[in-house]
């Protein structure tokens, strides 16, 4: 890559999002509001969009752009094609796309550049589409929240219900947009085999390590204060550092990178920690802005990595500020109320009736959930009459799906394809809560 060219085309955009970033990270929302619910609608808009780019920005979507950045450049064509492509055996094609997305147990943003990096290589969209669903819906900590405060049942039916609709709105997206799979299918057949440039467990090794740094880096807290998962979040931050430094090592040995940068870096990001250790993010901000100066600068692979995940940052990191935005107007934060009035909502899902469960599933489909979240906002509307089938319908719909969510997927899949995803979503998560909630009141 040449690097002055590249800095040429593209310091314009870097300085754009990076502005914009800061601006969504350090608005001061609380010396400017003032009004009632017209004005209130645009505060709650400023204030998601702020806790949007202090919680999920650095931690969630800028290590998920670096892991889809990766796929593109240092996973071959054909292992894709092998597991999770059109022609793959459904059976494991599936099994993958499900499993890898319950593994990352990531919100329905971070998922987006992950889904794009396999389907641009080639994954079939049947397991594609599962993998997106299957990241934010099936989160085993969330299901077990949900068992917890919801009560066994609903936690199972969440359960049960998340991994079927993975694989069930997988084999129907698949069925109905089946000529253009056709399509992919021909063109891949054409492909020349690619020879992989190194052995296919060190990439995995590489991948797992960013994976890991994701999942540790975004460790949710438990309400118990002991057990392995309490455990795991006391030391996130020592873990999310190990893994760190594990990257290094396979930057240097493996990817030729400059190991006295990279010492650099693993030096100013522990030092940043030691002086600033009540304040994970800054630490973390060093070490992604290192890691961004070293692949950036890199002639060879190195410097195509970072222009790919750059790639899927210019694209999706402005619609999901957006959406962002959008969903705070109209929807607020959790507690809060922007537009829409949340007594609305509450009136509309009580009972048990196709109505109820639509609106819950439509409803919830729009509206952004952090992870975890949802769980604590059904429990609200479900003090406030919401019937069972409804919650179960939102729980199904509401994590997976989010307005800055379809403007990403868009983006990728086109129209018609997003308003079908989406379609199949709503429609199973209405189906579900009605057989659910007739089971519940027989």
């Amino acid at each position: 890559m040449n690097n002055p060219s590249f800095w040429h085309n593209e310091w314009k955009a870097l300085l754009l999002i990076v502005a914009g970033f800061l601006v969504c990270f350090y608005l001061p929302v609380e010396a400017l509001q003032s009004w009632e619910r017209l004005h209130n609608a645009f505060w709650e808009a400023l204030y998601l969009v702020r806790w949007y780019a202090e919680e999920h920005v650095l931690l969630c979507l800028i290590p998920a752009f670096f892991i889809a950045g990766a796929i593109a450049v240092f996973v071959s064509q054909g292992a894709v094609m092998k597991y999770l492509g059109a022609t793959a055996p459904k059976g494991l094609a599936y099994a993958v796309a499900s499993v890898s997305g319950t593994i990352l147990a990531v919100c329905s943003c971070t998922v987006l550049p992950l889904f794009a990096g396999i389907y641009r290589m080639g994954a079939g969209l049947g397991p594609a589409i599962a993998f997106l669903y299957s990241g934010p819906a099936i989160n085993v900590l969330a299901i077990i929240l949900t068992a917890r405060i919801l009560g066994m049942e609903m936690g199972i039916a969440r359960a049960v219900g998340a991994v079927l609709f993975s694989v069930v709105i997988g084999l129907m997206m698949a069925y109905l947009f089946r000529k253009e799979e056709l399509e992919k299918i021909k063109k891949q057949a054409a492909l020349p085999e690619e020879e992989p440039k190194r052995p296919l467990w060190q990439n995995s090794l590489f991948l797992a390590t960013l994976v890991l740094i994701l999942v540790f880096a975004n460790w949710a807290k438990s309400d118990n204060t002991e057990g392995l998962w309490h455990a795991i979040y006391e030391g996130k931050w020592w873990l999310t550092g190990l893994f760190g430094v594990a990257l290094a090592v396979i930057l240097s040995r493996w990817f030729q990178l400059p190991s006295g940068r990279l010492a650099l870096v693993a030096v100013l990001t522990a030092a940043a920690a030691l002086l600033f250790g009540s304040q994970p993010l800054l630490p973390f901000a060093v070490a992604v802005i290192g890691l961004s100066w070293i692949t950036s600068n890199d002639a060879a692979e190195g410097g195509a990595w970072f222009a790919a995940a750059w790639d899927y940052a210019k694209q999706i990191l402005p619609l999901l500020l957006i959406g962002v935005l959008i969903a705070g107007a109209l929807l607020g934060r959790p507690g809060h109320e922007g537009l829409i009035p949340s007594a609305w909502v509450s009136s509309a899902v009580g009972g048990n009736s196709i109505g109820a469960n639509f609106f819950a599933a439509f409803a919830g489909a729009f509206m952004y959930f952090a992870t975890l979240t949802e769980v604590p906002i059904v429990q609200g509307l479900t003090g406030s009459g919401m019937g069972e089938g409804p919650a179960l319908a939102l729980l199904l719909a509401g994590p997976a799906l989010s307005l800055p969510n379809m403007l990403v997927i868009r983006s990728i899949l086109g129209t018609t394809k997003t308003v079908a995803f989406v379609s199949l979503v709503v429609v199973m998560a209405t189906g579900c809560g009605l057989m659910y909630g007739a089971l519940i009141t027989s």
